[in-house]
């Protein structure tokens, strides 16, 4: 059964003011339409001060009677009325179950569905909350969860009609399951702890988790179990928030260091909440080029850098934000130079613990870059 319906709350009022403004055009005989931020690239830009991508200034206009807008449109309304009436029953779907709700016949004549593939769905989810100034969480849409955290915090989720108290110290070998939305009806209390450390592979995880790593450094361990949903990176931001420094260790070559820097200065599909899902003072601690002097096994476990790998540090050393570090240029030119990557699961060469010492050792010594 749904839960006990809530008071109105600021999404659905903004909801309904949309409804509003597109019936008063309608009954003045108006183009029916609304506004919203342009999300192209030529739109966004990286704000240096504040050290994340966001959307520009630009403007567009989106209208019924318009050829080339209209169904694009009326799909963007019929998304705003579903999400208002889960809303309204304190209700909660996922991005594809929404898709499924609007998958229907506009009439017995007319051979033509709202919605064909979620392809076309998920991009005007995206418009919504551009042009409301809200997220899809609030909007009561939720993603797959995707992500593990175990460490010394206690989380409170309003869930339903019940108050759970979840402590993350005791999940075991799981870990907590990290959900799509981290703000609404969910608080994060007793958050004991010096740092975070992200780690890219859910595999490298376990392994630390196994070890009892954040245990003994009294760290919250966090995987995104690769590319970081933007659940996960919503949550980095809020414990960054509490002073926690953000340390993330992922493979040193191009799938490693995009999910890097989608962490730490957010992407350019969701510049539109950069302010939210981006870490700007977040740091690599590795896997790194300069490794390869330190630790002489590593020179055995390197790999032969792809055309993509390859591609990628080329692209990085065009990036505003990233050819600013000095440290970052050297890393990347030294890959360019001898064409190597290095996983982060070379660590457990030696030893299988060795990456736990490996990691202290970073910490301790503040090896790592910006």
């Amino acid at each position: 059964m749904p839960a006990e319906k809530k008071p109105s709350n600021k999404t659905e009022k903004l909801l309904e003011g949309l409804g509003n403004s597109i019936l008063s055009d309608i009954k003045d005989g108006k183009n029916p339409s609304f506004s919203a931020t342009t999300r192209t690239k030529s739109n966004i830009f990286y704000d240096k001060k504040e050290g994340f991508l966001r959307l520009g200034s630009a403007m567009e206009e989106h209208s019924f009677i318009n050829l080339a807008q209209s169904k694009r449109f009326m799909q963007t309304i019929a998304i705003a009325a579903k999400c208002h009436s889960f809303i309204s029953q304190n209700l909660h779907a996922s991005i594809r179950g929404l898709f499924y709700q609007l998958k229907f016949s506009l009439g017995e004549d007319v051979d033509e569905n709202i919605f064909d593939e979620q392809s076309e769905s998920n991009p005007l989810i995206e418009d919504l909350e551009v042009a409301l100034g809200t997220k899809r969480e609030n909007m009561n849409l939720n993603a797959n969860r995707k992500g593990v955290l175990a460490g010394n915090l206690r989380i409170i989720d309003n869930y339903g009609n019940e108050k759970i108290e979840i402590d993350a110290s005791k999940m075991g070998r799981s870990g907590w399951a990290i959900p799509s939305d981290v703000d609404n009806d969910i608080e994060f209390v007793d958050v004991k702890a010096k740092y975070v450390l992200v780690v890219e592979k859910d595999a490298l995880w376990q392994r630390l988790n196994e070890d009892g790593f954040w245990k003994k450094e009294n760290a919250i361990l966090i995987t995104p179990q690769g590319q970081a949903a933007r659940g996960t990176r919503r949550l980095i931001r809020k414990l960054a928030d509490m002073g926690l420094p953000i340390y993330v260790f992922n493979d040193g070559d191009a799938w490693g260091w995009y999910i890097y820097w989608t962490i730490k200065t957010g992407s350019i599909n969701l510049a539109y909440i950069g302010k939210d899902i981006a870490t700007p003072e977040a740091k690599f601690i590795g896997v790194t080029m300069a490794d390869l002097e330190k630790y002489d096994f590593l020179k055995s476990m390197t790999m032969t850098a792809t055309e993509v790998d390859i591609k990628r540090a080329q692209d990085m050393l065009n990036y505003q934000w990233i050819n600013q570090y000095p440290e970052w240029v050297a890393e990347l030119k030294q890959v360019l130079k001898i064409k190597k990557k290095l996983e982060q699961d070379s660590l457990q060469g030696p030893r299988l613990t060795f990456v736990d010492d490996y990691i202290r050792d970073k910490i301790k010594n503040k090896d790592f870059l910006p």
